[in-house]
């Protein structure tokens, strides 16, 4: 996923989203046997290749089958483990664990990233009713006092036991995971546990489909092309064309991300639509419609803080950041601290560059000046940049389409770094039109994965930018990983071609990262697979793989005009170099004003939260309190549209800019040992993407590196160069897999 400074991101849940064709089938029944059964096919693995989805045979109606089935016999699976009566070994307990759940598993993988990626009101019924459901069942297992029983004796007895590295390692991790869930608590206290994990299963999903139909409810509709001057033509007729779809005919509808900022607002001419535009979106949540999401954070966030309790924790992110590279809130809060001040203090020079603009110009028309306000910020950007840099961003998309940018940029920077072929095939099925799919190769030529590009907003689509795995490597399963990119670019009206903005090529190249995280997964044991690494180091391998979107040579070959086909001048592209520093102060600001907050709400104890009717005035005075209250950048996301703190990046979000200490030091690594070569892809491919969880994530850094991290390429990169007291990040702690991927 794309790290939140440079494109929007997506909502941070266990796990992501795939799809299917049936947009129409209600759930049937859940009774496991039903004649249903005979063609459910979640009930065997899929006979495709790489056990690829079969997208044209599901249906709405097998999800509730096969969940209620897969349930079933993981927990019979579970009990069989569980009441052995032969001692306990690592594989008939351990091995046998990471072997259990394989139909839950196939049906869950599948619908959790449907309903991401293709949501309808079936699937967000199936939602609603199953989130809790899936939470006592994890809790079930987890809270199992006879299996936890064995899972001690076994972690005991691990130094003994003759087993290789990763081995040992997995016998730690589910340990610490029984531990962190509450199996070491009295009956009554797991009995408080399974209640508020159930209650908090249902306030996430609702949260979630709430930011959801609030984003489509919201959008802003225009009544004359007139209003949208300044807009690219190409923006017109997709405005146009989401009109008609909401049966609007000679209307323009701007649909909103689930960002703060809004992408119309960096051209719009019209300032009261500007205006009318951030509004909107700032009030998402928080307008005591049916959407409205306080209560929702208020409830959260106070059941977080009493599970942290009962769990032995102070509060939630001492919780969650004891198994992260993080490790405390200190650290997290010392980090965001550090960089605040001149991130802000960046952002209010801006802030002057931008007023004295508004000032010329209305001092050239001879109409009175006005106040920079937030709906103002990324219009006078534009302009400043302009005329600083003599660039006006939109002269690049024409040099960026879509194909070119995919097959001649991600995959060949991905060939010349590792060695990978692609080849798109159109005999898979896939589950909504515009999917597409490629068999990825390696170096040998051999089979590597199956490769799912989803790249085109929709309504049914949420916000963001993410990746995520159908199917995940494992040596013990036999299995090789199946990923897939999502991302949210505008589609064009039909005939038209896909002309990307330069956001967009970098979020591409980022969430490619992510896929080649999955790809090169070479591990035993499922646990480890691919991505499930801390969520504070996520993020790093997909930063890095940024880094070649502007790389001389993959730039070249890619950003090439797409009706004549001459390349990018370079003078353009000095440019987009030149201007690489430009506006991080907002970025910066914005991001680290979302990050704080994720942490001060996550860091009160239960009798500290806010009512639902003080939850934005708590939000304004911990910004105001955090020193990153600037009125002129709002938080990139606010409370009641925070997907992701609501999600599985709670107490996380500081995670992008902490892994993007490792992502700016790996790039000078690479860029000092010749950048573009097999030889440092293999390196890299070798030490840490491949790796997955099964080792600590500052260790494989630092066997990628060969040496400690350092901070002074980020704050070099982002114009925050000032003197820091520590060079270093905590050592790691990994969380257990399933760490989502976002963008």
């Amino acid at each position: 996923m794309k790290h939140p400074l440079a494109c929007a991101l997506a909502l941070a849940i266990a796990t992501t989203a795939v799809g299917c064709n049936d947009k129409t089938a209600q759930p049937a029944a859940s009774t496991p046997g039903a004649a249903v059964s005979q063609t459910n096919p979640f009930f065997a693995d899929s006979t495709l290749p790489l056990h690829y989805p079969a997208f044209d045979k599901i249906k709405d109606s097998d999800f509730a089958p096969a969940f209620d089935r897969g349930m079933a016999e993981e927990l019979k699976e579970v009990e069989a483990i569980a009441n052995n009566p032969e001692p306990a070994t690592f594989e008939n307990t351990i091995v046998a664990l990471e072997k259990s759940g394989r139909t839950l598993r196939r049906a869950t993988a599948v619908f959790s990233n449907l309903v991401g990626a293709d949501s309808n009101e079936a699937r967000k019924q199936l939602d609603t009713d199953y989130a809790p459901k899936f939470s006592a069942h994890s809790d079930a297992i987890r809270l199992n006092p006879k299996l936890f029983a064995r899972i001690q004796a076994i972690y005991d007895a691990r130094d003994t036991l003759g087993l290789d590295a990763e081995s040992v390692r997995l016998i730690e991790r589910y340990h610490t995971r029984h531990v962190r869930a509450g199996a070491k608590l009295s009956e009554a206290d797991q009995a408080k546990v399974k209640a508020i994990n159930a209650e908090l299963a249902s306030l996430s999903t609702q949260f979630s489909q709430n930011v959801l139909d609030e984003v489509n409810d919201s959008a802003i509709v225009v009544d004359s092309k007139e209003e949208l001057a300044g807009l690219p033509e190409d923006q017109i007729a997709a405005a146009a064309e989401a009109a008609k779809t909401r049966k609007l005919d000679g209307k323009y509808v701007i649909a909103l991300l689930n960002t703060t900022g809004q992408p119309a607002n960096t051209y719009l001419e019209n300032r009261a639509l500007r205006e009318r535009i951030h509004k909107a979106s700032i009030a998402r949540g928080s307008r005591g419609n049916k959407f409205d999401n306080t209560t929702i954070v208020a409830k959260v966030t106070t059941l977080r803080a009493e599970l942290a309790k009962l769990l032995g924790y102070p509060n939630h992110a001492a919780y969650v950041l004891e198994d992260e590279t993080a490790l405390t809130p200190d650290a997290v809060n010392k980090r965001l601290a550090q960089l605040a001040p001149a991130a802000v203090a960046n952002a209010k020079r801006e802030a002057a560059d931008l007023q004295a603009m508004i000032d010329s110009e209305q001092k050239a028309k001879g109409q009175p000046t006005f106040k920079l306000e937030p709906w103002d910020w990324a219009y006078y950007t534009e302009k400043v940049r302009k005329a600083r840099y003599n660039f006006d961003a939109a002269q690049l998309k024409p040099y960026l389409e879509l194909d070119r940018v995919l097959n001649d940029g991600v995959f060949y920077a991905a060939n010349q770094l590792y060695g990978l072929t692609f080849k798109e095939r159109k005999d898979l099925p896939v589950y909504q039109a515009d999917v597409r799919v490629w068999d990825v190769f390696d170096k040998d030529g051999k089979p590597l994965a199956i490769f799912i590009g989803d790249f085109y907003a929709r309504e049914s689509k949420r916000g963001g930018a993410w990746m995520n795995e159908y199917v995940s490597q494992s040596s013990l399963a036999g299995e090789q990983a199946v990923v897939g990119n999502h991302l949210n670019i505008p589609k064009p009206p039909a005939g038209q071609p896909t002309l990307m903005t330069w956001d967009e090529v970098t979020t591409m190249f980022h969430e490619f990262g992510h896929a080649l995280h999955g790809m090169f997964s070479d591990v035993k044991y499922p646990y480890f697979s691919g991505t499930s690494v801390p969520r504070d180091f996520v993020e790093y391998p997909s930063q890095v793989n940024e880094m070649w979107a502007d790389w001389p040579s993959v730039l070249a070959n890619y950003a090439k005009h797409y009706q004549t086909g001459a390349p990018m001048p370079k003078e353009l592209l000095d440019k987009v170099l030149a201007t690489s520093k430009f506006n991080q102060g907002f970025a910066t600001t914005e991001y680290l004003a979302s990050s704080m907050l994720d942490q001060r709400w996550h860091q009160l104890s239960a009798d500290q939260v806010p009512a639902a009717n003080g939850v934005m005035a708590f939000e304004a005075d911990a910004l105001k309190k955090d020193g990153i209250d600037f009125y002129a950048v709002p938080p990139r996301y606010r409370t009641s549209y925070f997907s992701h703190i609501m999600g599985g990046y709670s107490a996380g979000y500081y995670a992008y800019i902490w892994s993007e200490v490792l992502d700016a030091d790996s790039v000078e690594w690479m860029k000092q040992n010749g950048g573009l070569t097999r030889k440092n892809g293999d390196h890299f491919r070798a030490t840490l993407l491949s790796r997955g969880g099964s080792k600590d994530a500052m260790q494989l850094f630092r066997e990628f590196a060969g040496r400690e991290p350092n901070i002074q390429p980020l704050l070099k990169r982002r114009g925050l160069e000032a003197p820091v007291t520590d060079d270093s990040v905590p050592a790691a702690v990994e969380v257990p897999a399933g760490a989502p991927a976002e963008g």
